[in-house]
């Protein structure tokens, strides 16, 4: 049990809640909803990229300029955030339908389908930054 202030009995310091070790699974949770709301925000972003790649040539033209010029690294960097914020969150959203699914709820099935979760996104999110990036 942390210990109370004397001024205020049954509080924490800021000190040691920022020493407080957050479980994997928690950590998932978190990128889970951070994941999701960098979607939903960059949501306007995602449709233009889609609308200017599909209209036609010229348009499409101009949205691989966009990833060509000085602006592409930029661009790219933005595009990685999407590819990561995309796959964590299906990762995240499968291992729950999975655990609600399955009623998986001991702690060791949480933490070892967190840690999947973690690498596949991670995993997948490398791959797809290096294509992004040129590698191959």
């Amino acid at each position: 049990m942390p210990e109370t202030t004397p001024e205020r009995p049954g509080t924490m310091h800021l000190v040691d809640a920022l020493q407080y070790r957050l479980p994997v699974a928690g950590i998932v949770s978190i990128l889970h909803r951070a994941s999701g709301l960098i979607l939903f925000l960059l949501l306007p972003f995602i449709v233009w990229m889609f609308d200017t790649s599909v209209t036609d040539e010229i348009t499409f033209e101009r949205f691989a300029a966009l990833f060509a010029g000085p602006a592409g690294i930029v661009a790219k960097i933005v595009c990685l955030g999407l590819i990561w914020g995309f796959l964590h969150h299906l990762a995240a959203g499968l291992r729950h339908l999975w655990m609600d699914a399955t009623h998986s709820v001991s702690k060791e099935q949480g933490r070892s389908s967190a840690i999947a979760t973690l690498v596949v996104s991670l995993v997948l999110t490398v791959l797809l930054g290096a294509k992004l990036f040129g590698a191959f």
